[in-house]
């Protein structure tokens, strides 16, 4: 049985940082693309951090270039989501996924969208004070 579990979310003043956490079990990640989707209230879920296994090139949507790494521990299968310099705009509910992409559109963002992820973690809060 897969399951993607995250961890790592709080509430943090604008400015903070935080670390998110996904561990992954039941499949082997060699072949996904592993990232972050986020959800606001009132909002549409939206990609925000990709990696391939085994990639250096990563994606990130515009709003966190900067602000956020993505990176991952093969052997642990886990992969983080280091957060900084965060806004109140960031507050939401991060989620882990899982996706069978080529590591190009990976890298690219492209194909990474709800509708294309294999797999869901039940997602942690994150809330960013003003």
């Amino acid at each position: 049985q897969v399951q993607l579990v995250e961890s790592g979310g709080g509430s943090v003043q604008t400015g903070g940082s935080l670390r998110l956490s996904c561990v992954t079990s039941g499949y082997t990640n060699s072949k996904y693309c592993m990232g972050w989707f986020r959800q606001a209230p009132g909002k549409e879920r939206e990609g925000v951090a990709a990696i391939f296994f085994g990639g250096v090139r990563a994606y990130y949507t515009d709003s966190v270039k900067g602000r956020f790494t993505i990176s991952q521990d093969n052997e642990k299968n886990t992969h983080y989501l280091q957060m900084s310099n965060l806004k109140p705009e960031d507050t939401a509910m991060y989620y882990c996924a899982g996706a069978a992409l080529p590591s190009l559109l990976c890298g690219l963002g492209t194909a990474w969208s709800v509708d294309r992820m294999d797999y869901w973690g039940k997602g942690t809060l994150v809330n960013i004070s003003s």
